[in-house]
Protein backbone atom coordinates (compact mmCIF):
# COMPACT_ATOMS: atom_id res chain seq x y z
CA UNK A 1 0.00 0.00 0.00
CA UNK A 2 1.27 3.17 -0.92
CA UNK A 3 2.45 5.62 2.13
CA UNK A 4 -0.33 8.44 2.66
CA UNK A 5 1.34 11.60 1.42
CA UNK A 6 0.20 14.19 5.09
CA UNK A 7 3.57 15.16 4.97
CA UNK A 8 4.48 15.51 1.32
CA UNK A 9 5.32 19.37 1.59
CA UNK A 10 7.47 18.89 4.50
CA UNK A 11 9.43 16.09 2.85
CA UNK A 12 9.36 17.81 -0.59
CA UNK A 13 11.31 20.71 1.07
CA UNK A 14 13.46 18.26 2.87
CA UNK A 15 14.27 16.62 0.04
CA UNK A 16 15.22 20.02 -1.94
CA UNK A 17 17.89 21.21 1.28
CA UNK A 18 19.30 17.67 1.13
CA UNK A 19 19.86 16.97 -2.41
CA UNK A 20 23.44 16.21 -3.89
CA UNK A 21 24.53 19.02 -5.74
CA UNK A 22 23.60 19.57 -9.43
CA UNK A 23 22.40 22.75 -11.16
CA UNK A 24 22.53 25.77 -9.49
CA UNK A 25 23.54 25.29 -6.07
CA UNK A 26 23.87 27.26 -3.01
CA UNK A 27 26.47 26.84 0.48
CA UNK A 28 24.65 25.53 3.35
CA UNK A 29 26.56 25.58 7.17
CA UNK A 30 27.78 22.56 8.32
CA UNK A 31 29.88 19.65 6.85
CA UNK A 32 32.57 21.17 4.93
CA UNK A 33 32.21 21.20 0.76
CA UNK A 34 28.23 20.72 1.63
CA UNK A 35 25.99 22.04 -1.18
CA UNK A 36 22.22 22.21 -1.40
CA UNK A 37 19.92 22.64 -4.47
CA UNK A 38 17.95 25.33 -4.97
CA UNK A 39 14.92 24.52 -6.97
CA UNK A 40 14.45 26.09 -10.69
CA UNK A 41 11.14 27.82 -12.50
CA UNK A 42 9.72 24.88 -14.39
CA UNK A 43 8.90 25.89 -18.30
CA UNK A 44 5.15 25.22 -18.58
CA UNK A 45 5.94 24.42 -22.32
CA UNK A 46 8.35 21.48 -21.76
CA UNK A 47 6.45 18.57 -22.18
CA UNK A 48 9.39 15.71 -21.30
CA UNK A 49 7.76 13.17 -19.91
CA UNK A 50 4.42 14.51 -21.01
CA UNK A 51 1.76 12.67 -23.69
CA UNK A 52 -0.51 14.94 -26.07
CA UNK A 53 -4.10 13.41 -25.45
CA UNK A 54 -5.53 15.72 -27.81
CA UNK A 55 -5.02 15.63 -31.86
CA UNK A 56 -6.88 18.33 -32.43
CA UNK A 57 -10.23 15.86 -33.22
CA UNK A 58 -12.48 14.16 -30.62
CA UNK A 59 -10.67 11.09 -31.23
CA UNK A 60 -10.50 9.23 -27.57
CA UNK A 61 -12.83 11.92 -26.18
CA UNK A 62 -16.76 11.02 -25.65
CA UNK A 63 -19.22 13.41 -24.85
CA UNK A 64 -22.87 14.95 -26.14
CA UNK A 65 -22.16 15.40 -29.69
CA UNK A 66 -24.79 18.74 -29.08
CA UNK A 67 -22.38 20.12 -27.13
CA UNK A 68 -18.81 19.27 -27.70
CA UNK A 69 -17.09 19.35 -30.92
CA UNK A 70 -13.00 20.01 -32.10
CA UNK A 71 -12.29 23.21 -33.54
CA UNK A 72 -9.18 25.47 -34.51
CA UNK A 73 -6.79 23.17 -32.61
CA UNK A 74 -9.59 23.15 -29.36
CA UNK A 75 -11.85 20.93 -27.63
CA UNK A 76 -14.85 23.17 -27.38
CA UNK A 77 -18.21 22.97 -25.29
CA UNK A 78 -20.97 25.34 -25.88
CA UNK A 79 -24.29 25.68 -25.09
CA UNK A 80 -26.90 28.40 -26.56
CA UNK A 81 -30.06 29.78 -25.96
CA UNK A 82 -31.96 28.12 -28.63
CA UNK A 83 -30.07 24.80 -27.30
CA UNK A 84 -29.52 24.87 -23.51
CA UNK A 85 -28.07 22.51 -21.21
CA UNK A 86 -30.59 20.83 -18.76
CA UNK A 87 -28.03 18.97 -16.67
CA UNK A 88 -24.10 19.29 -16.24
CA UNK A 89 -22.47 17.14 -18.99
CA UNK A 90 -18.89 16.06 -19.54
CA UNK A 91 -16.53 15.47 -22.36
CA UNK A 92 -15.14 12.21 -21.09
CA UNK A 93 -11.24 10.84 -22.15
CA UNK A 94 -11.67 7.25 -22.73
CA UNK A 95 -7.73 6.63 -22.85
CA UNK A 96 -7.76 5.42 -19.17
CA UNK A 97 -7.88 5.99 -15.37
CA UNK A 98 -5.24 8.14 -14.29
CA UNK A 99 -4.23 7.93 -10.37
CA UNK A 100 -1.04 9.39 -10.01
CA UNK A 101 -0.53 12.21 -12.69
CA UNK A 102 0.01 15.45 -13.81
CA UNK A 103 -2.29 17.32 -16.16
CA UNK A 104 -1.54 20.61 -17.92
CA UNK A 105 -3.56 22.50 -20.45
CA UNK A 106 -4.68 25.61 -21.12
CA UNK A 107 -8.39 27.09 -21.26
CA UNK A 108 -10.37 29.83 -22.27
CA UNK A 109 -14.30 30.72 -21.38
CA UNK A 110 -16.69 33.55 -22.01
CA UNK A 111 -19.88 32.23 -19.21
CA UNK A 112 -21.23 30.67 -16.61
CA UNK A 113 -18.87 27.63 -15.36
CA UNK A 114 -17.01 24.77 -16.00
CA UNK A 115 -14.18 22.79 -14.58
CA UNK A 116 -11.59 19.35 -15.07
CA UNK A 117 -12.97 16.61 -13.75
CA UNK A 118 -10.25 13.84 -12.54
CA UNK A 119 -9.78 10.67 -10.55
CA UNK A 120 -13.87 10.70 -11.62
CA UNK A 121 -16.17 7.69 -11.93
CA UNK A 122 -19.37 7.70 -14.19
CA UNK A 123 -23.27 7.83 -13.35
CA UNK A 124 -25.46 6.48 -15.62
CA UNK A 125 -28.24 6.17 -13.24
CA UNK A 126 -28.67 9.61 -13.18
CA UNK A 127 -27.38 10.64 -17.05
CA UNK A 128 -25.07 9.91 -19.79
CA UNK A 129 -22.34 11.42 -19.67
CA UNK A 130 -22.27 12.62 -16.19
CA UNK A 131 -19.71 12.19 -13.82
CA UNK A 132 -18.77 12.46 -10.34
CA UNK A 133 -15.51 12.98 -8.53
CA UNK A 134 -12.49 15.70 -7.92
CA UNK A 135 -13.03 18.61 -10.13
CA UNK A 136 -10.25 21.74 -10.82
CA UNK A 137 -12.96 24.36 -11.07
CA UNK A 138 -13.11 27.03 -13.40
CA UNK A 139 -15.92 29.68 -13.53
CA UNK A 140 -16.05 33.30 -15.59
CA UNK A 141 -16.28 35.65 -12.87
CA UNK A 142 -13.36 33.52 -11.27
CA UNK A 143 -15.15 33.73 -8.03
CA UNK A 144 -14.47 29.42 -7.49
CA UNK A 145 -11.71 29.13 -10.68
CA UNK A 146 -8.85 27.23 -9.08
CA UNK A 147 -10.64 25.38 -6.59
CA UNK A 148 -10.96 22.05 -5.16
CA UNK A 149 -14.81 21.01 -5.70
CA UNK A 150 -15.87 17.53 -5.66
CA UNK A 151 -18.87 17.29 -8.16
CA UNK A 152 -22.00 15.33 -6.68
CA UNK A 153 -19.55 14.54 -3.91
CA UNK A 154 -18.19 16.01 -0.87
CA UNK A 155 -18.55 19.67 -2.22
CA UNK A 156 -15.87 22.53 -1.88
CA UNK A 157 -12.73 20.59 -0.25
CA UNK A 158 -10.34 23.51 -0.53
CA UNK A 159 -10.97 27.12 -1.60
CA UNK A 160 -8.82 29.10 -3.37
CA UNK A 161 -5.67 30.28 -1.62
CA UNK A 162 -6.30 27.35 0.91
CA UNK A 163 -4.47 23.80 1.83
CA UNK A 164 -6.89 21.81 3.40
CA UNK A 165 -7.21 18.06 5.31
CA UNK A 166 -10.34 16.06 4.93
CA UNK A 167 -10.79 13.82 7.28
CA UNK A 168 -13.30 10.69 7.80
CA UNK A 169 -16.56 12.13 9.22
CA UNK A 170 -15.09 15.94 9.43
CA UNK A 171 -15.54 18.75 7.64
CA UNK A 172 -12.80 19.95 5.66
CA UNK A 173 -10.24 21.94 7.62
CA UNK A 174 -7.46 24.62 6.91
CA UNK A 175 -4.04 23.88 7.36
CA UNK A 176 -2.80 26.41 5.41
CA UNK A 177 -2.65 29.64 3.29
CA UNK A 178 -1.28 30.06 -0.06
CA UNK A 179 -2.17 34.10 -0.05
CA UNK A 180 -5.77 35.66 -0.48
CA UNK A 181 -8.21 34.61 -2.75
CA UNK A 182 -8.66 38.16 -4.78
CA UNK A 183 -4.67 38.09 -4.71
CA UNK A 184 -4.50 34.94 -6.54
CA UNK A 185 -7.69 35.55 -8.76
CA UNK A 186 -5.55 38.99 -10.12
CA UNK A 187 -3.47 36.03 -11.72
CA UNK A 188 -6.27 34.43 -13.32
CA UNK A 189 -7.42 36.02 -17.23
CA UNK A 190 -11.06 36.73 -18.12
CA UNK A 191 -11.78 36.29 -22.16
CA UNK A 192 -8.15 34.86 -22.39
CA UNK A 193 -6.17 31.44 -22.45
CA UNK A 194 -4.80 30.38 -18.95
CA UNK A 195 -2.53 27.71 -17.91
CA UNK A 196 -3.91 25.26 -15.34
CA UNK A 197 -2.15 21.88 -13.87
CA UNK A 198 -3.26 19.74 -11.86
CA UNK A 199 -0.91 17.44 -10.02
CA UNK A 200 -2.50 14.28 -8.21
CA UNK A 201 0.19 12.25 -6.32
CA UNK A 202 -0.81 9.78 -3.41
CA UNK A 203 -3.72 11.75 -1.68
CA UNK A 204 -2.06 15.14 -2.03
CA UNK A 205 -3.78 17.10 -4.59
CA UNK A 206 -2.88 20.44 -5.97
CA UNK A 207 -4.29 23.06 -8.78
CA UNK A 208 -2.05 25.85 -10.16
CA UNK A 209 -3.27 28.41 -12.71
CA UNK A 210 -0.27 30.72 -14.89
CA UNK A 211 2.43 29.35 -12.36
CA UNK A 212 0.70 30.37 -8.98
CA UNK A 213 -0.62 27.37 -6.64
CA UNK A 214 -4.37 27.97 -6.55
CA UNK A 215 -5.26 25.15 -4.08
CA UNK A 216 -3.46 22.23 -2.22
CA UNK A 217 -5.58 19.29 -0.48
CA UNK A 218 -4.21 16.27 2.19
CA UNK A 219 -7.48 13.85 1.43
CA UNK A 220 -7.68 11.24 4.29
CA UNK A 221 -10.95 10.54 4.31
CA UNK A 222 -10.59 6.80 3.33
CA UNK A 223 -14.08 6.17 3.41
CA UNK A 224 -14.69 8.73 0.77
CA UNK A 225 -11.30 9.39 -1.56
CA UNK A 226 -10.71 8.28 -4.83
CA UNK A 227 -7.20 6.70 -6.11
CA UNK A 228 -7.60 6.98 -9.54
CA UNK A 229 -10.60 7.67 -12.15
CA UNK A 230 -11.68 9.66 -15.47
CA UNK A 231 -10.70 12.61 -17.24
CA UNK A 232 -13.43 15.10 -18.24
CA UNK A 233 -13.93 18.53 -19.04
CA UNK A 234 -17.73 20.12 -17.93
CA UNK A 235 -20.44 22.47 -19.33
CA UNK A 236 -22.39 23.54 -16.40
CA UNK A 237 -26.16 24.43 -16.88
CA UNK A 238 -27.56 28.24 -16.92
CA UNK A 239 -26.95 30.96 -19.94
CA UNK A 240 -24.92 30.42 -22.51
CA UNK A 241 -21.41 30.16 -22.50
CA UNK A 242 -18.40 28.36 -24.43
CA UNK A 243 -15.30 27.14 -23.00
CA UNK A 244 -12.32 25.77 -24.39
CA UNK A 245 -9.49 23.88 -23.67
CA UNK A 246 -6.32 23.23 -25.64
CA UNK A 247 -2.75 21.74 -25.41
CA UNK A 248 -3.71 18.92 -23.17
CA UNK A 249 -0.94 17.06 -22.15
CA UNK A 250 -0.83 14.30 -19.75
CA UNK A 251 2.02 12.70 -17.32
CA UNK A 252 1.29 9.76 -15.72
CA UNK A 253 3.48 8.72 -12.27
Amino acid sequence: MRKLMTLAPVVFAAALLFSPATGQEAKKGGKKGFRAKMPEVLAFDDNTGFESIFDGTLKGWDGNPDFWRAEGGSLIGETTAAKPLKLNTFLIWRGGAPGDFELKLEFKMNSTNSGVQYRSVELPDVGQWVLKGYQADIDFDNRYTGQLYEERGRGFLAMRGQMSRIETGKAPGVVGSLGSSDELKAHIKQNDWNQFQVVAVGNLLTHIINGHVMAVAVDDDAANRTAGGLLGFQIHVGPPMKIEFRNIYLKKR
